[in-house]
């Protein structure tokens, strides 16, 4: 007779265990991914790597491996993980002020904080990777210009909004938005070097382009 202990595992122990499998997975990729947007920030997204990453967050290689399977994988996932938090931090709260003049004035504040605080160790995400890549075709500098196409139409949408509703007088949505991303990217580079008197050039800036109808 075999007098041996027998485990039965039901389907809701299965179930149980799945979802806990599933938890701990995607707690590792958060703390992965928080730590590659911090990296990229500050060298670059070709220095977001399973070593560099295992090393700072005392996982393993392997194991990281298995979350993200490649390096391309990876930097996509940093790109994606970095595009939400800067939505998080900028474009959702601009939201609760009226389309047009208001909820561009909202944006450029919230991404002064963003800037300033700032979100990502390094500044700006977007300003520390996109010049890396833009000469480099493939997927990486595929989304790191949609990432930033994103955010350009968010600006025009914004600028349309307020010439249709006669709020400004018209202007060239296009260069307007082009004047605006400029002087953020050079803000972004006076900040990281303490010139915090660069926001309000930076108001200056916008609001001259926001002339009355």
């Amino acid at each position: 007779m075999d007098t041996g202990a027998r485990t039965f595992v039901t389907r809701a122990d299965a179930v149980s265990i799945t979802d806990k499998r599933l938890l701990k997975g995607a707690r590792a990729r958060e703390i992965v991914l928080r730590r590659a947007v911090d990296i990229a920030s500050l060298d670059g997204l070709d220095d977001v790597s399973f070593g560099r990453l295992a090393t700072d967050t005392g996982m393993s290689k392997a194991g990281i491996q298995t979350l993200f399977r490649s390096k391309e994988v990876l930097q996509l996932a940093t790109i994606d993980y970095a595009r939400d938090m800067f939505i998080d931090a900028v474009v959702r709260p601009a939201r609760e002020a009226a389309p047009g003049v208001d909820r561009l004035r909202s944006l450029i504040e919230h991404w002064f904080d963003y800037a300033k605080t700032p979100l990502f160790e390094g500044g700006c995400f977007r300003v520390a990777n996109i010049a890396r890549f833009d000469s480099r075709p493939g997927p990486v500098r595929d989304a790191l210009v949609r990432d930033q196409q994103e955010w350009l139409d968010t600006i025009g949408k914004q600028l349309r909004n307020a010439v249709s509703s006669h709020e400004i007088a018209e202007l060239d949505i296009d260069l307007a938005v082009f004047q605006i991303d400029s002087v953020l990217c050079a803000a972004n580079t006076a900040l990281r070097l303490g010139d915090e008197d660069v926001i309000a050039k930076v108001r200056r800036t916008v609001e001259d382009l926001l002339k009355a109808a």
